[in-house]
């Protein structure tokens, strides 16, 4: 089980990071890449970050990093040995409203959608 991160998706916040239970996603400044970025001094620019994952070897398969990215940067593989068979897991929010999505190597995809107010409700 592991995840991948899409790098031009990926906006450089830092959420996956404080999530990773464990510490198996770091962000690393993209080349030749600046954004601008506020400082208590004015504006200065400063090397563009991106999530990558460590060691995905390591993934435990956990989602966490996948439910808190709100760019849709990172993918969950859903490998044979859970029944995925290659599929690929994405979330994504809008508002109240998660949608999960399962895209089979055909290409063909599948969604839940949940309204997280009512989730819990049994």
């Amino acid at each position: 089980m592991s995840i991948a991160i899409n790098k031009s998706k990926c906006v450089g916040c830092g959420r996956c990071i404080e999530v990773c239970p464990g510490n198996l996603i770091k962000l690393v400044a993209e080349e030749n890449a600046v954004c601008s970025r506020p400082e208590q001094n004015g504006e200065a620019t400063q090397p563009l970050r991106k999530a990558v994952i460590r060691r995905e070897k390591d993934c435990w398969g956990c989602t966490s990093c996948l439910k808190e990215c709100k760019t849709g940067a990172i993918a969950f593989f859903l490998g044979a040995d859970i029944g995925g068979r290659g599929s690929v897991l994405s979330v994504s929010d809008k508002g109240d409203i998660r949608t999960w999505t399962v895209t089979a190597p055909d290409k063909s995809t599948k969604t839940i959608v949940v309204n997280r107010k009512e989730s819990n409700k049994y």
